[in-house]
Formats: structure tokens, sequence, C-alpha cells
């Protein structure tokens, strides 16, 4: 029996309050008109990584340069065309463009996460898998900040964490643990969305790596 192999790249972005992902609608079957993940075969030469990034590019039009590996999925019945795995990549990105469709894909979207239509193949339990695999970097790496512009405020990466996350922080709590780690940088710059202006802030990488070197975690 042939197993083909694909690949399967979820893409994530934070805009409007929201966590959002890269989804395409297929132009062919199966599953002709569904919201599906950028993805496809991989050729005889190509390393996973790459064929994930191509098939991004050929599908959306979004460029990233690297993506991470997360896992397989290998459900004999998760492709009606017969036996096929899927090495799935995960990339984050910051202030995404409009995407476009192309190659096999006739539309290309961001949708927030916790407002997904039916999709096609097993792509819904990928991202709750893909989801689940960024929050457990926000305990240990910069993924969060990686969703966020250079400057941001306050209540924007509190935002952001409670939208990776799933659920509300105290305010309180949530300044003084940023506060206490140092990782943040404070900028003579405010950004005026509300009431009150909110100052902007810039990671301090080398502190943060110090940090995380030394096993500390980050929890929120």
């Amino acid at each position: 029996m042939a197993i083909r192999v694909t690949v399967d790249i979820v893409v994530f972005t934070f805009a409007n309050a929201a966590l959002k992902v890269l989804l395409v609608r297929r132009k062919r079957t199966p599953h002709r008109g569904r919201m599906a993940l950028p993805g496809g075969f991989i050729g005889e030469r190509e390393p996973l990584e790459h064929a994930a990034l191509r098939e991004l590019k050929e599908e959306t039009g979004l460029r990233v340069m690297t993506a991470e590996q997360i896992g397989s999925f290998d459900d004999p019945r998760r492709d009606p065309r017969g036996r096929t795995v899927s090495v799935v990549h995960l990339a984050l990105v910051a202030a995404a463009p409009a995407p476009r469709g192309g190659s096999d894909a006739s539309q290309a979207a961001w949708l927030p996460v916790g407002k997904l239509p039916p999709l096609a193949f097993d792509h819904k339990q990928i991202i709750a898998c893909a989801l689940e695999r960024l929050r457990d970097k926000l305990d240990y790496s910069s993924a969060g900040f990686q969703l966020l512009p250079r400057k941001f405020s306050l209540p924007e990466l509190q935002t952001l964490y409670e939208a990776v996350l799933g659920h509300k922080l105290d305010k309180r709590n949530f300044r003084k643990k940023m506060a206490l780690l140092g990782i943040l940088k404070p900028l003579m710059e405010w950004r005026h969305t509300g009431r009150k202006p909110a100052r902007l802030y810039s990671l301090i990488p080398k502190k943060f790596e110090k940090f995380k070197d030394k096993g500390i975690l980050f929890p929120f």
C-alpha cells in the first residue's frame, strides 16, 4: 500500500484583539469549497519545512522564513483519497498582510480561532493541537511577543495572552508579574486609543533569554 506524505501549516496572528489562523478555501475535491489549512503534497526531493513554506506562499501569497514542525497526523481515515500522513508546521506572524488565494485555493483569509467554520479533513483537530503548542510556548519562549508589533502597550500584551490562553487574567497581577520579570523596556511613546493614552513598551531580548536559560517559566 502506498502511503503519501503531505504538509500542512498553521499560521497564527493577533489582530483586533483576537487570535486568528490563516485558512484557504479549497478549489478541488475532496472537501471542495471548505476552508482548510494551507498545505499539499511534498516533492520527491523536497525537505518538509521547505514544502510547508512553499505551499503557504503558493496558496496565500504569505512568505515566512521559518516554521516549526510540531507533529504528524496519520489517522488512516483522515483523507478519502487514500492513506495520507500529514506533517504539521507552526508559524507566528505579527501585523499580517491581507492574504490572497492562489494555486488550488480560491480564497485565503484570517479567521478567529474561536469562530471557525466546518473545516476540511482533520484540520480542526490540527489547529487545536497547534494552539496547545502555542500555549505551552508562552511559558518558556518569546512566542507571544512574536505576534505583536515591536512596540506594544500593556493592555495589548494582556489581551494577547488572554486570547491565546482562552481565559481572562487579572490586570493587577499580570502587570505585577511583568514588572517583576523586568523583561519590558518602557518607551517615551504613548498610543491614543481610549480615554487615557497607553504607554508603549518593547521586549528586552537579552533579559528574556537570561531567564529562559535558567529554566524560569512565565506562568500567566
